[in-house]
């Protein structure tokens, strides 16, 4: 059995700092445990388990507001937390095609830039401007 931890060891462990723990209890997505008369908060094993969570999420693209939905769903919510990641799967791939529509206009830009006479104006310019050259 794991032993509890202070607010520090339980950052070191996680890979956070504290301020990011007190963010996360502020939240109410990282429970924070009694004050005792004497000596300091612990925490649970469960809070890293918690908070390596939260990081996966994040990194998945999860935003915090996503990912207290998800946490209060819990286990055995399957159904529903399937839907919550159907959902981001379908933004991000949104988020994919917006990017790629982008990097497809900018690189059209850079070739029209490439081509243009000196006595001209930029094509970049006058596009970000909505001016037509």
């Amino acid at each position: 059995m794991t032993k509890p931890r202070t607010i520090g060891q339980l950052a070191r462990q996680a890979g956070v700092n504290i301020e990011t723990i007190r963010y996360y209890q502020r939240l109410g997505i990282i429970s924070e445990p009694p004050k005792p008369e004497q000596g300091y908060r612990v925490y649970p094993h469960e809070s890293v388990e918690r908070i390596l969570f939260i990081r996966r999420a994040k990194q998945l693209g999860f935003s915090l507001k996503e990912i207290a939905e998800l946490l209060a769903l819990g286990d055995g919510h399957c159904d529903d937390v399937r839907l919550h990641a159907e959902n981001k799967q379908a933004q991000i791939n949104k988020q994919i095609r917006d990017l790629q529509n982008l990097q497809q206009t900018l690189d059209k830009l850079i070739k029209t830039c490439q081509q243009k006479e000196n006595n001209t104006r930029c094509p970049i310019v006058a596009s970000l401007s909505g001016l037509h050259s």
